[in-house]
């Protein structure tokens, strides 16, 4: 089944009950889905792996296999690399495209994209064990405004001329850096390696233990919505996740009620029931990972709320769990768990929580919730992450630049920050026989 410009019915990590009253808007996913389209894609082509070795992907919510993918090596990315650098010479096809033309190219697959979304999520949910419904909403609607976005920025990208001194005319050009690739599990290593070969130039999104700041005179029903969609979306298996929830003190015991309430509520179940909110975790090793840190929260002294154990007979689904009477200390308030764990932390000032919640290795993503617009402000400005929401979470778009600081990486994703990232700046300078500007 296809689907035709179907739009978000509001921001799905803020509002699930406008979602929920969306569904018959929602085309029917293909849980039976034959997938057609299992090699590797190089220079326009479907290709075996040179080694012929293939792997198994599996569906998490069930254990079975869903097909078997050809298995890329080295040979296989220096067939890729070597396709990407022809594209890139000097009088190739590509290097000669007007800049709208690969505007139109970008609009295109974005519009293939919508036409297959339904399809597309339906994938997303097999491999991955996301919700249906959210991979429909949330990721493909991404990917097509993300496409969309830069679709617009590519015949807007130019230099500027610069008024220099003497008899000179001189001017920027932005051009592109070249073959670029798209590691996805690991950071560090990339970039050690590239410091220690040929000082490639990295961006990297290594991941986050990111606070969120409840202040007592917050909108308490929305900030407890708003943490809760912050740390169980995509089974908190999200680099924003807003893992260490710190409470101003008068509310503290209040905010943890109704969040224990909440997650008994959270609906967990099949990727392809429409009601599902929480899917399994991707794999049996990330499953045993969260389960054993939820168990060290309980050693170190953490009251476990609720939640904590694995669900079902087969499948990595794992209970909504949440933590209260956290310290700073405690390993689940140190590292990034990576599911369904929520850690609400008590605070008394606001000089103590700012100073507690920079206190981390990370800095992707902070959030701060008050009706005072004073405190957000010097919460905002103090708070070492790349990103700050205050009032919201997860409010990710195109159009805003997205990186962390500290070991949450360097660089920028998004915006025309992360366009930059993909360009070298050229100066050109041409003598002249006299100025007259």
């Amino acid at each position: 089944m296809t689907s035709s410009k179907i739009e978000m019915p509001g921001e799905v990590k803020a509002d699930p009950a406008a979602l929920m009253a969306s569904l018959h808007l929602l085309p029917s996913p293909t849980p039976n889905l034959e997938i057609k389209y299992t090699k590797i894609f190089i220079n326009n082509e479907w290709q075996n792996s040179e080694s012929g070795r293939a792997f198994p992907v599996y569906n998490p919510a069930t254990g079975e296999q869903v097909c078997e993918v050809q298995e890329a090596d080295k040979a296989d990315i220096d067939k890729a690399v070597q396709a990407a650098r022809l594209a890139f010479s000097l009088g190739s096809v590509w290097r000669r495209m007007d800049a709208s033309e690969r505007g139109r190219l970008l609009d295109k697959l974005a519009d293939l994209v919508e036409r297959d979304r339904a399809v597309l999520a339906t994938m997303e949910s097999l491999n991955g064990g996301k919700p249906f419904l959210q991979a429909f909403y949330v990721d493909l609607q991404g990917v097509i405004k993300t496409l969309r976005y830069y679709a617009g920025w590519a015949d807007k990208i130019h230099g500027m001329t610069i008024p220099v001194d003497g008899d000179y005319f001189t001017f920027t050009r932005h051009e592109p850096i070249g073959v670029c690739g798209q590691i996805i599990p690991v950071g560090k290593l990339i970039q050690e390696a590239a410091g220690r070969s040929n000082l490639k130039r990295v961006t990297l999104e290594l991941g986050g233990k990111s606070p969120n700041i409840i202040f007592a005179d917050a909108d308490l029903d929305y900030a407890v919505e708003q943490a809760h969609q912050g740390v169980f979306f995509n089974q908190g298996q999200c680099c924003t996740a807003g893992s260490r929830i710190f409470v101003e003190e008068s509310i503290y015991e209040e905010f943890v009620r109704r969040s224990v309430e909440r997650a008994k509520r959270r609906i967990v179940g099949s990727p392809f029931d429409p009601t599902t909110e929480q899917g399994p975790q991707i794999d049996k090793k990330q499953y045993n990972k969260i389960l054993e840190l939820i168990q060290s929260g309980v050693a170190e002294g953490a009251k476990l709320e609720c939640g904590g154990k694995g669900l079902g007979r087969k499948g990595f689904f794992i209970e909504p769990t949440v933590f209260s009477n956290v310290t700073d200390d405690m390993r689940i308030a140190k590292e990034e768990i990576f599911g369904p764990v929520q850690e609400i932390l008590r605070f008394k000032t606001m000089d103590e929580v700012i100073e507690r919640a920079n206190n981390s290795d990370f800095g992707l993503v902070a959030a701060v919730f008050t009706n005072d617009i004073n405190k957000a402000l010097t919460v905002s400005s103090a708070m070492q992450a790349g990103t700050v929401w205050i009032n919201c979470y997860n409010a990710l778009n195109a159009q805003s630049p997205f990186g962390g600081f500290k070991m949450s990486g360097n660089g920028r994703e998004m915006g025309e920050f992360g366009l930059r990232e993909y360009s070298e700046v050229k100066t050109v300078t041409v003598k002249i026989p006299q100025k007259n500007s």
